[in-house]
């Protein structure tokens, strides 16, 4: 797997792979952009949501997985950034959901890669959502403690509670469930590929 993944980032890109290209572009300027307009913290988020764009290209995954992480990476950051998750009732429950599910399929997939996992384009079905709903659990664990961090030692603004806490990890599960139901699809079609042999 790791040497494959600088060949298949640097691939040249074809057909939908442009679309997703495009996205990562607009995640890139995303970044400046953060830290200019707003700070620290925020050029933080921005960057955790260019890894996400960035993995999803490495992966070589189907250009419609790719592109939706892409997006709902750069879509989150920019949630937090902006406000949207204390302003707009239940965002923050839809982004953990659909976020926190892209994200199990990436975390399945490197599993599987690793030989952590068995190929998980082979499982049954009830062993994929399985699969998905202890990923999308474990994500939603790691943010949740991440946004505990930022808010204890960091930034006293980013919001946690008890029953937010809980209503996250909620969405994280129904997200890496739903994501174990999609993971052969997902999974599939993948545009690897490997360094030339040296002589």
């Amino acid at each position: 797997m790791i040497s494959s993944l600088g060949p298949t980032f640097l691939r040249r890109p074809r057909g939908a792979e442009w679309l997703a290209d495009a996205v990562r572009v607009l995640v890139v300027a995303g970044v400046p952009t953060a830290a200019i307009g707003w700070g620290p913290v925020d050029l933080a988020i921005a960057m955790l949501a260019l890894l996400g764009a960035v993995v999803a290209r490495a992966l070589g995954l189907r250009p419609a997985v790719d592109v939706a992480v892409s997006v709902l990476s750069s879509l989150a950051a920019w949630s937090s950034t902006l406000g949207w998750y204390t302003s707009a009732p239940g965002w923050d429950k839809v982004v953990h959901v659909v976020l926190v599910g892209l994200l199990a399929v990436v975390l399945c997939v490197v599993a599987s890669d690793l030989g952590v996992l068995h190929d998980v384009r082979s499982l049954p079905v009830p062993a994929d959502v399985a699969v998905g709903g202890v990923a999308g659990l474990a994500i939603g664990g790691v943010w949740e403690m991440g946004e505990w961090v930022g808010h204890t030692f960091v930034d006293a603004t980013i919001f946690v509670g008890y029953d937010d806490t809980i209503g996250d990890l909620l969405a994280d599960l129904v997200g890496g469930l739903a994501a174990g139901a999609a993971l052969r699809w997902a999974a599939g079609d993948r545009r690897t590929r490997t360094a030339p042999r040296q002589r």
